[in-house]
């Protein structure tokens, strides 16, 4: 019997990256994306700056049994998501672009890149660091902590200790 098949009989959850595939593979082969790591790894595959500014959105594969000229392949187009200030530069990114998706594929199976301009889903925001405690929370949390005898764990747990203190002493 293999682990996950064990787990399972035990009643043991499974991990949510082995289902999430299952879930997201139908809406992606609508598309034409059939590999959910092109999604998943794009800034990976690009680089972090094009990636910012450009999403895949759709692969579209030449019709079965459309005619092609013999110098024509049946590779396919990429389709971009290209924000509006970066289009020129996505343009003369293309061929990097195509080498890179058709390297992480392991096959030539992109030729061309077509560009739609618009907004991209904005990511999601910084969040603001937690004010720092006050030195009154940081006192009494340094004295509850002071029998732990390794340091870091002291330490760790008087700074959220402190956090703590202070949140609860804090009028909502």
């Amino acid at each position: 019997m293999t682990k996950p098949a064990r787990e399972k009989a035990r009643g043991f959850a499974a991990q949510l990256g082995s289902l999430i595939g299952a879930m997201v593979e139908p809406a992606l082969a609508a598309r034409g994306l059939g590999e959910a790591s092109l999604i998943a790894d794009w800034p990976e595959i690009v680089g972090a700056t094009i990636a910012r500014y450009a999403r895949p959105i759709q692969i579209q594969w030449p019709r079965r049994g459309a005619k092609r000229r013999p110098e024509e392949s049946a590779a396919a187009t990429l389709v971009l998501r290209v924000d509006g200030a970066f289009a020129l530069e996505a343009q003369h990114a293309r061929e990097i672009i195509v080498e890179r998706v058709n390297a992480h594929l392991g096959w030539r199976c992109i030729e061309r890149i077509a560009f739609r301009q618009g907004p991209l889903a904005e990511a999601k925001k910084k969040r603001r660091a937690a004010p720092a405690p006050s030195a009154e929370a940081l006192a009494e949390a340094a004295a509850l902590a002071a029998p732990i005898e390794d340091e870091e764990l002291r330490l760790a747990l008087t700074r959220l200790g402190a956090r703590a203190i202070d949140r609860a002493g804090r009028p909502r």
